[in-house]
């Protein structure tokens, strides 16, 4: 066994898998559907936002194929109808987690032997463990309010060295926000895309960050990977959404989306809603296994943002199949225990705190 700790950099150590028999959740129903047109280098793109309602995406032939479900009769069901597509239900839960020492400080080259993982403080029997590295879908939800009008060059080169620095196979899309929300990249593979649009924006007007963020995880929904994720790039709270924090902490509870979060604050925050804005960020972070990293420098914006992309491929994926099956529809609580390995000082898991069971 060979364990290292540091900010891993190398193109490995991401699950290629990701299977998710078990869905983790259901999104909250219905899209919040802002759209942004490309403008000229003079213009905000974020006043030519209008919200409109997305028409229904039209049904593919394999769409109105018949769905046949089951486990142990599908392939048999399978045989009289060719024309039908399989789904198997293996009740399988995938659960990604990171692992850092005392030094904040990434720890790969862990073994199954090292973990072990509670549904509802059940114990269970670890089926599968990946660390392999697979493409994901990542959300940028960018900060463009006024506030961030000193921050809005260096925060534009963290956002290139995290680009960089991921699976070239990843995919991505942008949503800047200040008065309100909209896409300003739209799915996309090419870092130099992303890069070069960003640069036409400009800082300016107040902070829809609740909105953005709520926008982000259902836009994922069209994500071509089944590991998504969300990084926030930020200085402060909320003051212009129409969503509420409660509105959003269930909706990212409710979703199969890891959010990761750069927040730069100011050290001496003026209003209510910066002061309460870490707070806000931490919470949805830590739920769904991500993290929050502070800046107190703006030159360490660029490090942070790579690191955050090595904790994206260097995550443990652990899969069990519960003990106990229930299609209630509750929310379960997941908790993973390690034992590291002799030598090494404690160190910290970040997972998920838990999953919604089916509800049928």
């Amino acid at each position: 066994m060979q364990v290292s700790m540091g900010y891993a950099n190398g193109r490995s150590g991401r699950c290629r898998g990701w299977r998710s028999g078990l869905v983790l959740g259901v999104m909250l129903a219905g899209v919040l559907a802002l759209g942004g047109g490309w403008c000229g280098a003079q213009e905000n793109p974020l006043d030519q936002v209008h919200t409109q309602a997305p028409p229904p995406p039209p049904k593919s032939p394999e769409d109105l194929k018949p769905v046949i479900t089951g486990a142990d009769n599908a392939a048999a069901l399978a045989t009289s109808r060719r024309d039908a597509r399989i789904r198997v239900d293996v009740n399988l839960v995938l659960v990604p987690a990171t692992v850092t020492d005392s030094m904040n400080r990434l720890v790969t080259g862990l073994e199954k032997d090292n973990f072990f993982i509670y549904d509802n403080n059940v114990a269970q029997t670890i089926k599968s463990f990946s660390t392999q590295d697979a493409p994901v879908t990542i959300g940028i939800i960018f900060d463009l309010s006024g506030s961030m009008t000193s921050k809005f060059i260096r925060a534009r080169k963290a956002l290139s060295e995290f680009l960089r620095t991921s699976n070239p196979e990843d995919e991505y899309f942008v949503i800047g926000f200040n008065d309100r929300p909209a896409v300003i990249v739209d799915y996309t593979s090419d870092v130099e895309d992303v890069e070069a649009r960003m640069v036409m924006l400009k800082p300016e007007n107040r902070t829809a960050l609740i909105d953005a963020v709520y926008l982000g995880v259902n836009k994922l929904r069209q994500a071509k990977y089944e590991r998504k994720a969300l990084l926030i790039i930020s200085d402060g709270g909320d003051n212009r959404s129409r969503y509420t924090e409660g509105e959003l902490r269930r909706v990212v509870r409710e979703s199969d989306v890891q959010i990761y979060s750069i927040g730069i604050f100011d050290a001496y925050a003026p209003t209510p809603e910066e002061q309460t804005g870490p707070l806000l960020l931490t919470d949805v972070c830590e739920m769904t296994g991500g993290r929050l990293f502070r800046v107190t420098d703006l030159a360490d914006l660029s490090d942070i943002a790579s690191r955050i992309s090595a904790e994206l491929r260097n995550e443990y994926v652990i899969g069990f199949r519960p003990s106990e099956v229930k299609t209630d529809g509750n929310w379960r609580k997941l908790k993973i225990r390690l034992v590291p390995p002799p030598g090494l000082p404690p160190l910290t898991v970040h997972n998920r705190q838990g999953y919604y069971a089916p509800s049928q």
